[in-house]
């Protein structure tokens, strides 16, 4: 893959709200996940073109080992307890509006079919449901920021 596309790549990621990006050419695969910084890329090439091969190294400075992203994920993505997972893409809220009170905090009391949080999808705002009762003792989305599919939220016991 030509180096100026993949530089292109990584600043539109880091200037979107997308967390994540992967394109599959013939000279190979490019994913670029979003952390906190800057965007790690992980550069998988299938076919050992000398042109392909040329770009690679120049790539390495961004690459990271999927292994190592998917095992640091697995350790914080561990509490104990029922987890309530986002049904969509979208913006996290935890309140109606700006400056109304959180819909539950941690230690809050629920039940099934309160009202958690309020994803924003699409210029549509979805309320998200307990889909059991218990107390909240884990908030794991933050307020305005952007949840993939399946992403836990809550963790109520």
């Amino acid at each position: 893959m030509d180096l100026r596309k993949l530089k292109t790549l990584i600043d539109l990621v880091s200037e979107s709200n997308i967390s994540e990006l992967e394109i599959t050419e013939t000279e190979g695969k490019v994913r670029i996940v979003k952390g906190g910084g800057a965007a790690p890329v992980q550069y998988v090439q299938t076919l050992a073109a000398p042109q392909a091969a040329a770009a690679a190294p120049a790539a390495a400075v961004g690459v990271v080992a999927a292994p190592a992203v998917a095992s640091a994920a697995a350790a914080e993505a561990a509490p104990s307890g029922h987890a309530v997972k986002s049904p969509m893409v979208g913006t996290f809220y935890r309140s109606s509006s700006p400056g109304a009170a959180a819909f539950v905090e941690v230690g809050s009391k629920v039940n099934e079919g309160d009202t958690l949080c309020i994803i924003e999808a699409m210029k549509i705002l979805n309320e998200i449901e307990a889909d059991k009762s218990g107390t909240i003792t884990q908030i794991l989305g933050e307020n305005g920021q952007a949840v993939e599919y399946g992403q836990p939220l809550f963790i109520i016991e």
